[in-house]
């Protein structure tokens, strides 16, 4: 009787056979690193801690501390413009309003908390709530008639931004209140601490987001959603509840980092919040967040973020100018993806 040789007839087969051929502790050890990976940000730590030390041994000055001040500011910046991002696409999504709704805090808050004085707990509210609409709408549109939400975040991108312009008629001349300056300075203080309060600040926010996500109810049916939209129906989540206070929340951060944002730069321009819209999607994705899967969380934000600081400022040092960077975080992002890519995504598997 002839016996033939198994076939391999799915992926799995396909895998062990390549796995096979490649010999069984080099594959050992890549699953070893994979697991890893999943339970604790491994790679992220490691690139950041070789960047630091490369910075620090090779740019003098790079590891001073108002060099360090000033890239925790400039990373407390970038982690709070991502965090929204980071919500979106663990739903499933993107959102490019962002930079519009940026821009709206950043200019609401200098025409009127600084050109017409208005006190700020009075200028909040009113970007909270504009806000609010704007990004419900994004999630209400989007999962109601299944909009692609880059089309339709692109829209309202350009709602706001064309909003903006006529109300300002194109001319923002004010300066934010001197006390949001205060808050993103690099010599600024936390009572009595010499830590900037916008980084305390966005530690304070990455603590409550990270927990918000992993220990509770709302957290949990955020994974669900974003991980089968139609598993998570037949278990009864309310999907549309949940894809509406998602972009809802995301363009009231937006909104709010926007006054941070103007507190920094002491200015306003309805362009302001564009160079987030790449860097922030830059930091979700080097931080291990994967676009169109629920899988990751904000602390991986926040080293993308870290990350992407400590780089930029390396690059600067060594004489790189902002074109450069992008061009090399554009072929970090084709690495990144590709390398995760390779992975059948949960949804699939579902």
């Amino acid at each position: 009787m002839t016996t033939t040789s198994p076939v391999p007839t799915d992926d799995r087969d396909a895998v062990t056979v390549g796995a096979s051929a490649q010999g069984p502790r080099g594959n050992s050890v890549l699953r070893q690193i994979g697991r890893w990976q999943a339970r604790l940000p491994v790679l992220q730590l490691v690139a950041l801690a070789i960047i630091v030390i490369y910075g620090a041994v090779s740019i003098s000055g790079y590891d001073s501390t108002p060099s360090v001040k000033s890239m925790l500011v400039l990373a407390a910046l970038l982690g709070l413009a991502a965090l929204p991002q980071t919500l979106v696409v663990l739903l499933g999504g993107i959102d490019l309003s962002v930079p519009a709704f940026i821009a709206v805090g950043g200019v609401v808050t200098t025409e009127l908390g600084g050109g017409h004085q208005w006190p700020i707990y009075a200028v909040i509210p009113l970007i909270v709530a504009v806000c609010a609409v704007g990004g419900a709408l994004n999630g209400f549109l989007c999962h109601r008639f299944r909009a692609n939400p880059l089309v339709l975040t692109l829209g309202m991108y350009a709602l706001l931004e064309g909003g903006i312009l006529v109300w300002t008629k194109g001319d923002i001349g004010a300066t934010p209140p001197a006390s949001l300056t205060n808050w993103t300075s690099v010599t600024g203080t936390t009572a009595g601490i010499g830590i900037p309060p916008v980084v305390v600040i966005w530690a304070a926010v990455a603590i409550i987001t990270g927990l918000a996500l992993s220990r509770t109810p709302p957290g949990r049916r955020l994974y669900a959603t974003g991980t089968n939209l139609r598993a998570a129906r037949l278990a009864l989540v309310r999907t549309e509840l949940i894809w509406t206070t998602v972009f809802m929340l995301s363009a009231v951060l937006s909104g709010l980092t926007g006054v941070l944002v103007a507190g920094y730069t002491s200015g306003a321009s309805p362009t302001m919040g564009d160079p987030y819209l790449f860097q922030g999607l830059t930091a979700v994705i080097v931080g291990g967040t994967v676009i169109g899967s629920a899988r990751g969380d904000y602390w991986r934000t926040v080293l993308g973020a870290l990350i992407l600081t400590a780089l930029t400022t390396v690059l600067i040092g060594k004489g790189l100018d902002a074109n450069d960077t992008q061009i090399l975080f554009g072929f970090v992002i084709l690495i990144v993806v590709a390398a995760y890519g390779r992975e059948r995504r949960v949804r699939e598997r579902v």
